[in-house]
């Protein structure tokens, strides 16, 4: 299939590629926590899904989709569109 035998090599292998393969499969191994890094962890890791969060909540907080009728208003507290007979 892919796979070298007997010295045929099909795919030829770039040595750049090989290094940053292999810095990927190690970074743990050399991992610091850095100002940017540490920046970069609370950012991704705690703002963006706390700010995420945020807009989640007031938003199923504002609007109400539950029994609503054509024409009436979707934000919670307000009254259901009145019906033909009621008026």
């Amino acid at each position: 299939m892919a796979g070298g035998h007997g010295g045929f090599e099909p795919v030829k292998l770039d040595p750049a590629i090989e290094r940053w393969s292999s810095m990927r499969e190690n970074v743990y191994q050399h991992f610091k926590f850095t100002r940017r890094a540490t920046r970069q962890v609370f950012t991704w890791g705690f703002m963006v899904p706390a700010l995420i969060a945020t807009i989640a909540v007031t938003f199923d907080n504002k609007y109400d989709w539950a029994g609503k009728q054509k024409g009436s208003s979707l934000m919670k507290g307000t009254p259901a569109k009145p019906t033909p007979s009621e008026e």
